[in-house]
């Protein structure tokens, strides 16, 4: 006759209970998963859809050195597009100057971000400094045209993978301070 021990079915049933609660957030995350519940985050920017890879698409950008801009670069980090629309005055240098500090606030994690405005400098463009955090750079082939802004003195922004993927759009009037929490979430 094969009986148990008190100590052992103690024993057992703790050892039970630790594979259960090891256990239990995987078949929960496993049925939500099924019921076709998805995490939904809060980002500021619009997902691109259907996404395109600027690299694969050849999209040639540039820049004032006579360079093109490469998409992949030696290191993994992500390239946030500023395009402006026509005139860039004021309001543009202002989103501009908050895009540029918005990388600042990244700290240490700043270098994976590159900055990269595309289309005609704005005029104090030289005696705001903004080739000290930009790099100015021209469209081609004007691929990027479907991003661009209409109104005058406004900025659209891109954000780009380290593989030349356009992840999120912020059309013109977006929140900086929305684009600057984006960044930190997905830049770490």
């Amino acid at each position: 006759m094969n009986t148990v021990t008190p100590n052992r079915r103690s024993s057992r049933l703790k050892f039970l209970l630790v594979v259960f609660i090891f256990a239990a957030p995987i078949i929960a995350a496993a049925l939500l998963n099924l019921s076709g519940w998805q995490p939904t985050g809060k980002a500021y920017g619009e997902p691109i859809q259907p996404q395109r890879n600027l690299d694969q698409q050849h999209v040639q950008i540039r820049l004032a050195d006579g360079k093109d801009w490469p998409w992949r670069d030696s290191s993994p980090r992500l390239t946030l597009i500023a395009l402006a629309g026509p005139g860039c005055a004021s309001r543009c240098m202002d989103t501009l100057t908050k895009m540029a500090a918005a990388r600042i606030t990244l700290n240490n994690n700043a270098s994976r971000l590159r900055l990269l405005y595309v289309g005609q400098p704005p005029a104090d463009a030289a005696t705001d400094g903004m080739q000290n955090y930009w790099a100015l750079g021209t469209d081609a082939d004007d691929s990027l045209a479907a991003y661009r802004p209409v109104a005058a003195d406004s900025v659209t922004a891109l954000l780009v993978e380290s593989d030349g993927t356009a992840l999120t759009l912020y059309p013109a009037g977006f929140d900086p301070s929305g684009l600057r929490k984006d960044l930190q979430k997905v830049i770490r």
